[in-house]
């Protein structure tokens, strides 16, 4: 199993959206940078975990947590002209973006935010925190992923 961290602002889609979602799953689509669509295209497999991260709020914070229902397959948002995430240079015989299926698995006890999360040593070298990180989709560390759950989810 491996462990991820997906970043979304929640006036686009919060952990309440997911949470409200038919059996509380949706698809993890828009993604248009190519290390995260390769992360979900080759990476995450289904039952992986991911703190759900709420960006650009008031704080910023991981709220919950999503299990990958569904590995990667080709995004259609990126071949239809009228939705925001059209892509012309994406074609069905050649995808070139990714999306996975999520489930919301459980709320956080007690969001843990950007600045909680920089005080903790042991996350010195987490994605989130290292300078100039914006990707919306990055690989947690296992030791990260408990030290986190222990400050976030198990209180």
């Amino acid at each position: 199993m491996k462990y991820w961290l997906l970043k979304t602002e929640p006036t686009t889609f919060s952990w309440d959206d997911l949470w409200k979602s038919p059996k509380r799953t949706t698809r993890w689509d828009g993604v248009r940078n190519f290390q995260a669509r390769n992360y979900l295209r080759d990476d995450m497999q289904v039952g992986d975990l991911a703190f759900f991260y709420h960006s650009s709020a008031d704080p910023t914070a991981i709220v919950g947590i999503a299990e990958v229902v569904r590995a990667g397959y080709p995004d259609e948002s990126a071949f239809n002209p009228s939705d925001d995430h059209y892509d012309p240079k994406s074609k069905r015989d050649a995808p070139m973006w990714y999306v996975v299926d999520i489930r919301a698995k459980q709320p956080a006890t007690k969001p843990i935010t950007l600045a909680e999360l920089r005080e903790q040593k042991g996350l010195a070298h987490m994605v989130l925190l290292q300078k100039g990180s914006r990707l919306s989709v990055q690989p947690v560390s296992e030791a990260e992923w408990k030290l986190i759950y222990r400050l976030a989810f198990a209180g």
